[in-house]
């Protein structure tokens, strides 16, 4: 029961920390911002791209090594 009195003080007090600490925070640039956004969009890319190969690899192998076997 205590702890429902005590939601609106806490509460307030968390909001009063948060506050405070997004005064702290370091913020990028927008070249920083922009920058890091194309090394995102391209490294997913480059992984999507891997992974279609091995994937693409995987199948042919195991699709010629059950056609093998069941012959």
């Amino acid at each position: 029961m205590a702890d429902i009195k005590n939601w609106p003080a806490a509460t307030k007090e968390y909001v009063n920390e948060l506050k405070l600490e997004m005064r702290r925070v370091s913020w990028p640039n927008r070249k920083q911002v922009e920058s890091t956004t194309a090394v995102v969009i391209f490294s997913v890319f480059a992984f999507a791209g891997y992974f279609a190969l091995v994937d693409g690899a995987l199948r042919w192998g195991i699709q010629h090594l059950l056609s093998f076997f069941t012959k």
